[in-house]
């Protein structure tokens, strides 16, 4: 019940749905405040079209990706035990497989937490549940990590449902095992509140991030408003909205 509240309150503080509400509020207070109630619907839609326009998303993203793409060296000096690879989100019924399927979030998290594997040879822990009558996500990454990119998967954790969820119940796991090191597989813009949720579960933590959205060609159509760069945008407020969160409930 919270985990759909939190899902609920998030897409109506996000754009694009606030920015339309925002608007029908304007267009409600034109009908008695008709300069007030026009500049309230100019400002929503022109917040959409600064939403849409990729150098502001590229910077939005760029505030969150504060952490380097790592290496096989740093994670033997940092002597890492185990890769911990976070789900991307729900996984998605593909009527044509007649199967669970990754969402794409989560596949680009596991290829590159295979590749470290491969590179390093730790051992694998997969986190995420499910939020509907699916199975969890982790049960499903493992089968992806094994079957599709011949990796292997030590560890499921399969109940949490968040980011917090997955630091606090993969942590128990790993310390039942010995395991106090670990590598956080997630993408760039996500791994700021990773970090620090998993540290608060107890793990000493090597970021390695992935999936980076910055740095891309400055190419015409990567100027010019779109949906996608609205999307990233969307994309990096609510992350900053999670890490908000995370330090109000650090303080309470």
């Amino acid at each position: 019940m919270l985990f759909a509240l939190k899902k609920v309150l998030s897409a109506l503080l996000l754009p694009p749905v606030s920015s339309i509400l925002l608007a029908l509020l304007g267009l409600w207070l034109a009908r008695y405040h008709r300069r007030t109630g026009l500049t309230v619907v100019v400002l929503s839609l022109l917040s959409v079209l600064a939403l849409s326009w990729p150098p502001v998303s590229g910077a939005l993203v760029r505030s969150l990706e504060r952490h380097p793409a790592v290496t096989p060296r740093q994670l033997a000096q940092a002597q890492v035990q185990a890769i911990v690879v976070l789900g991307g989100g729900p996984d998605t019924v593909a009527p044509e497989y007649g199967v669970e399927m990754l969402s794409r979030g989560s596949r680009e998290r596991v290829r590159y937490a295979v590749h470290l594997q491969q590179q390093t040879g730790l051992p694998m822990l997969a986190t995420g549940g499910s939020s509907g009558g699916t199975r969890a996500e982790a049960l499903v990454m493992k089968e992806v990590v094994e079957r599709e990119f011949r990796g292997r998967v030590r560890w499921t954790e399969v109940e949490s449902l968040d980011t917090r969820g997955n630091a606090e119940k993969s942590a128990r796991l790993l310390q039942a095992a010995g395991v106090q090191r670990v590598a956080v597989v997630t993408h760039g813009w996500h791994m700021v509140r990773a970090v620090r949720a998993f540290e608060r579960a107890g793990l000493q933590v090597l970021p390695a991030p992935m999936g980076f959205k910055s740095g891309q060609g400055r190419r015409l159509y990567r100027v010019l408003p779109r949906a996608s760069a609205l999307a990233d945008s969307s994309l990096a407020l609510h992350e900053w909205l999670g890490i908000l969160a995370q330090r109000w409930s650090l303080n309470a």
